[in-house]
């Protein structure tokens, strides 16, 4: 239920108790013979720390050896005399094995989950899913996905493999992953996390893979998931009988198949082990709708390798490495529904995502007191797009002026099918860090730095040759009577006239965007866990970051050093019998979040948009080099004056107006209380109650005010909102300071002048939970979360309206979008899950999964507010913003409105949401053959239950919105998955 501060992104785990004075205690691992040993110390305490996950034996003097499971992140209690000793007659109740009940070395909240438990239960095969095992930890209704911990958005989260962050540096919403039978273990904190983490205000995720033994083994798993066992979606209409914007699901389909093998062993005995696997994928979804289908073909593969080096017992080098490249190509056909006929295929497109990555990790046991651990790493992730015709085919498209004056196309002009322009983006992590640990006394000093930069290179391009041709008609002028005849058809915007004789031209255009943008965040940190006596802990730590976003200039666009961002962390743990079996701990601390890539990449990319004129030749016809038909493209004759290079925006070397000069960072503090209690050897209770405060955000921000600056009329600065901000006023040539709680925004028509609230988010929780350890016969987990969140923003992206540009939303587009404080998008009051396990016998196991939450609550979005003729909100569902204020009369002018105040949440709330999913296990009775298949069920009772509402009330004021209040995101449908293993000695 908890886990102990051990080495920052934890991949190793800790045994620690009392013994006899100057006696000696010994730890083995039988799989890989990694033995340690240690002299316990005057005071009747040993601890053998850096263990990686695993099965050990533990001995001191001529005892009996003591089998003992240590878990990523944790510290295992084993008190060889004194309170709590060691009964190895209790230890057979859970399976011979001394496990980690309550871990009273820990002031964290945390849960952690194995392999072999996940095997015996309907978990599907993803970091998100197991995520969701833990309380208080909840999917996301966005329309864009994602997990939301205590309260916080999608986009405040962390990943660790191995102790690499591969947490997405672009948007900070997704992550690189391995396959499922990659993992040995997962660790979940919800909070509380120790001075060695950072760069979260929500939640980690904390996964190690596994790793070979001195026994060769070998295995192949199956995982099929048919179209045939998904139950059909729902096809959702309006209350006015219209189908959703989506248009039709019934008949979305698609099947899913998977196959790995791996081996792992000793390459040599008891020093040099390898794991290694290969995965092979194969997803089929089909998208089916009125006049139209898409069929997605997703094959794709992956690899990954493990490689530990144990130099001798203190002493270990560890290498990972491993590539989650994929792509997928989809086929757009047209679509008869009424008849269920597919047609012609109409286009194509593909995406890929994923990259390789790696890192190499060495531990030093230097003496029995201190340890020393490196780590260095390559995280890589790409996003790109495209179709068969991006290399071949240009952009063709007409002016107004050229149908007017040579009529409709009556055969395809141009072969590219979507006109759209060709984007990509590839993003690059170096990781590196130094983690220290150093035993004196009563004090374990743990100290470290680390440093990430990560670099993110998007590009926007037209397809073909890089050029549009848009044809444009240049009819000759109308004169009057008695005037001069015309000299020309008009003038480019180049300023050249167009002759008399071309009535049509070419405007050329080559518009490309996009460039390398970096962010450099460096952390030191250190904390000072002092065992105040033997039955109280203290953790006293405080990390400080710095950080540096470069524009593709190579200008500074904001920074920050290492006196701006302290976190202060303290926590406590009372082993309140001093037998391991009962504490009470808390934590208080700060965490930071840094800037995104995608906010910096927004500011500091250079535009190069040329227009080239040509006269029209004419029209040739050219073959479609994908379909086969045919189309026609444009022949360009003479150029048309000079290359128009007005629209060029080179990357910006002076960001003054656009960043404010003093920019802090998101914070969050936070307090957690609780307490845990071993009931026996099997069964373990505990309670907590957290509290987190969100006080600051960076975004940005509407400014058409500013007292001393006219200059600022309509601009859009990165800034922390609600602040005083200081800001480059071009007018003085000089700094110009405000208090942006008072000032920055002027409203249009009443001219007042007013501020931005400052952003604050609260999240008040309750957390109850039991569990029952796994004996070999059955186990069990429950969990009840009752929690808050209210606020005026809901954090760094926005679920409410569905925009997820982190750190580039609507809260301060307008003063009336942050007004309100009231319940978030993420507020679920009522949160309970329940998991667990029964073994029949040795051939059959049964599991099953339950989660419910109560429905998040329902707002109103209008378009303005009281004096201001200016919009606080898109007329359309996710063009963002929106105000609390909806207009019941006299709509049609500011100073005749009638508005009536609309609290957060104030139209109800959405229904519970239920997901029950269940799992037989079918073992083959052999001791020489290990094969097994679980057959699993998710979301078994079909619950399709909504959870997302359209949000936007009005268009314009007084005009509401035909679909408020209805859903727009529901419960994916029943799936069942058959996963068949067989493992090899």
């Amino acid at each position: 239920m908890a886990a102990a501060p051990v080495f920052a992104q934890s991949v190793t785990g800790a045994v620690a108790g009392r013994a006899e004075a100057g006696q000696q205690v010994t730890i083995n691992n039988p799989s890989t013979g990694l033995t340690r040993s240690v002299t316990v110390s005057g005071d009747g305490s040993y601890r053998i720390g850096q263990l990686p996950p695993g099965d050990y034996t533990l001995t001191s003097g001529s005892g009996e050896p003591i089998s003992v499971s240590v878990s990523i992140g944790g510290t295992t209690t084993v008190n060889l005399t004194g309170a709590g000793a060691v009964d190895l007659a209790a230890v057979q109740v859970v399976g011979s094995r001394v496990i980690n009940r309550v871990d009273v070395r820990s002031t964290e909240s945390a849960t952690n989950i194995r392999r072999e438990e996940i095997a015996r239960m309907p978990v599907d095969q993803s970091l998100g899913s197991v995520a969701l095992l833990a309380p208080g930890v909840v999917a996301s209704g966005a329309t864009f996905g994602g997990l939301t911990f205590g309260g916080s958005s999608v986009a405040e989260n962390v990943v660790y493999i191995d102790g690499m962050d591969v947490t997405d540096p672009y948007r900070r919403q997704g992550y690189s992953t391995v396959p499922f039978g990659f993992y040995e273990e997962f660790q979940i904190k919800t909070g509380g996390y120790s001075a060695e983490f950072g760069r979260s205000t929500g939640g980690v995720i904390n996964a190690v893979t596994r790793s070979g033994s001195n026994e060769f083994h070998a295995g192949a798993e199956f995982t099929i998931e048919p179209a045939a066992w998904t139950s059909a979606r729902d096809d959702q209409f309006h209350k006015d009988g219209t189908i959703d914007e989506r248009d039709r699901r019934s008949r979305d389909d698609g099947s899913f198949y998977k196959a790995n093998v791996w081996a792992s062993g000793a390459i040599i005995k008891d020093r040099l082990f390898f794991f290694g696997m290969y995965e092979q994928r194969d997803s089929n979804p089909h998208d089916i709708d009125t006049i139209e289908a898409w069929y997605t073909d997703s094959n794709n593969d992956f690899w990954g390798g493990k490689l530990d080096w144990q130099i001798n017992d203190n002493h270990l080098l560890s290498l990972l490495a491993f590539s989650d490249e994929s792509e997928s190509d989809t086929t757009k056909y047209d679509y008869d529904w009424d008849t269920a006929t597919r047609g012609d295929e109409v286009g194509q497109s593909y995406d890929g995502s994923g990259g390789d990555n790696w890192s190499l990790t060495y531990t030093g046991n230097f003496t029995q007191n201190f340890v020393a651990k490196a780590m260095y790493g390559v995280n890589k992730r790409s996003a790109t797009g495209g179709s068969p015709w991006d290399g071949p085919c240009s952009i063709v498209s007409r002016d107004s002026t050229y149908d007017e004056l040579f009529g409709q196309a009556t055969i395809q002009e141009g072969c590219h099918p979507s006109n759209a322009s060709v984007s990509s983006r590839y993003d690059k992590r170096e990781a590196a860090r130094l983690d220290f640990e150093w035993t004196l006394g009563d004090h374990l000093l743990r100290f470290g730095a680390d440093q990430q930069v990560m670099d993110s290179t998007s590009s926007r391009i037209y397809p073909g040759d890089g050029v549009s041709y848009r044809l444009t008609g240049a009819p000759t002028p109308e004169v009057e009577p008695g005037d001069p005849p015309p000299t020309n058809n008009g003038v480019l915007p180049n300023g050249t006239p167009i002759p008399l004789d071309v009535h049509a031209y070419v405007d050329a255009r080559r518009y490309i965007t996009g460039a390398p943008v970096s962010t450099k965040a460096q952390a030191i940190y250190i904390e000072d866990v002092w065992n105040v006596t033997p039955n109280l802990l203290l953790s006293l730590g405080v990390r400080a970051d710095k950080f540096e976003n470069t524009l593709a200039s190579g200008a500074t666009f904001a920074k920050a050093d290492f006196s701006d961002m302290i976190s202060p962390r303290v926590g406590f743990s009372w082993d309140i019998k001093g037998d391991g079996t009962t504490k009470l701990f808390g934590n208080a601390g700060r965490y930071y979040i840094p800037i995104t890539n995608k906010l910096i990449d927004y500011f500091g990319g250079g535009t190069t948009d040329e227009h080239t004129y040509y006269v029209l030749d004419h029209m040739e016809e050219r073959i479609d080099p994908v379909t086969g038909a045919t189309y026609l493209f444009p022949v360009i004759g003479e150029q048309l004056g000079p290359v128009n290079t007005e629209g060029n925006v080179p990357a910006p070397d002076d960001v003054r107006t656009a960043v404010a000069r003093d920019l802090k960072q998101v914070y969050q503090d936070e307090f957690i209380l609780g307490f845990q209690q071993a009931l026996n050897q099997a069964w373990s209770w505990g309670v907590n109650a957290t509290y987190r405060e969100l006080n600051r955000a960076v975004e940005d921000v509407r400014i058409n005010h500013v007292e001393g600056c006219p200059w600022y009329s309509g601009d859009w600065p990165i800034m922390n909102p609600g602040e005083t901000t200081t800001l480059w006023c071009p007018d003085t040539n000089d700094w110009v300071t405000f208090d942006s709680s008072q000032d920055g925004y002027e409203a249009l028509g009443s001219g007042n002048v007013m501020g931005y609230k400052r952003p604050k988010r609260t999240y008040k929780a309750v957390e109850f939970q039991l569990d029952r350890a796994w004996d070999d016969k059955w186990a069990l987990n429950l969990s009840y979360v009752w929690s808050k969140s209210d606020g005026n923003i809901e954090g760094p992206v926005n679920s409410d309206t569905g925009y997820n540009d982190t750190n580039l939303v609507q809260y301060y587009d307008h003063p009336a979008v942050n007004e309100r404080f009231g319940p978030t998008f993420n507020d679920y009051r009522h949160q309970i899950k329940v998991r667990g396990s029964y073994k029949f016998n040795d051939m059959w196991t049964v599991g099953a999964t339950l989660s419910a939450r109560s429905g998040g609550p329902i707002t109103a979005f209008g378009v303005r507010w009281p004096d201001d003729n200016r919009s606080a909100g898109g007329p359309s569902e996710f063009s963002g913003g929106g105000s609390g204020w909806l207009c019941e009369a006299g709509c049609d002018d500011w100073t005749t409105r009638q508005l009536v105040y609309t609290e957060k949440g104030g139209f109800g709330r959405m229904p519970w949401v239920t997901n029950l999913g269940a799992s037989v296990m079918w073992t083959l009775p052999s001791d020489r053959i290990d094969l097994k298949a679980r057959f699993s069920v998710y979301n078994l009772l079909d619950k399709q239950t909504e959870i997302n509402v359209h949000s936007r009330y009005e268009s314009t004021p007084g005009n509401k919105m035909p679909y408020f209040g209805e859903a727009t995101v529901w419960q994916s449908p029943r799936y069942m998955q058959l996963v068949v293993t067989w493992n090899f000695f």
